[in-house]
């Protein structure tokens, strides 16, 4: 009789555990990490004279006030009335342009941090920079940053942006053939579309 009870019992104990509801309160992946988000590839673009000026599009956020005075990637304190900002692509101590998309103002930084780590984010500004091109009150903004080697404060940060320019443009190259193949599919399938739709319209 005890048996049977202890077998029931077992009985019971196992198809809870083996119920849906036991199931869903186990967790299917980790959350994740803020260094998982996802950023925008950097692009190169040549001047006239054929330098390459490294180019991130995205969007723009800009420090909170409980930063300030804090230990950078660089080693430097936090000064939110400094010019400075985080990018998790540009090198460190590089001299960068950043254009508000909305509004055309434009202002130079200096990237000391690291960050954002937020999805499609490409900068995160100083206070004093975000201040001047007009995005406290919306406290994000879509921008262009730009970086140049020749304008580097030093011949170090000239070469680093150089091997970053090189590098990413190595990899455009690599992607045009396959962006190629995507776009020749695409115009053979809107052929055939107007062969068999347009036309019969008319």
């Amino acid at each position: 009789m005890h048996m049977a009870r202890n077998l029931s019992a077992a009985l019971c104990a196992l198809s809870l555990a083996l119920s849906p509801m036991a199931v869903q309160a186990q967790p299917s992946s980790k959350p994740q990490s803020a260094k998982d988000a996802s950023v925008p590839p950097i692009a190169v673009e040549r001047t006239d004279e054929g330098e390459p000026v490294i180019v991130h599009e995205g969007e723009a956020s800009f420090y909170g006030g409980s930063f300030h005075g804090k230990k950078t990637a660089s080693g430097e304190r936090f000064d939110q009335n400094k010019p400075t900002a985080a990018s998790r692509e540009l090198p460190l101590g590089s001299k960068v342009t950043v254009t508000n998309q909305d509004n055309g103002k434009s202002v130079e930084v200096i990237v000391n941090d690291r960050g954002p780590y937020v999805d499609g984010r490409v900068i995160d500004l100083s206070k004093q920079a975000a201040r001047q091109i007009d995005m406290i009150e919306d406290g994000v903004a879509p921008v262009r940053v730009e970086a140049k080697p020749s304008e580097q404060p030093t011949e170090a940060v000239k070469e680093k942006v150089e091997a970053k320019a090189e590098k990413a443009d190595k990899t455009q190259v690599a992607e045009k053939p396959q962006a190629g193949k995507d776009r020749d599919a695409l115009s053979g399938a809107s052929g055939a579309d107007r062969q068999t739709g347009s036309g019969s319209d008319r």
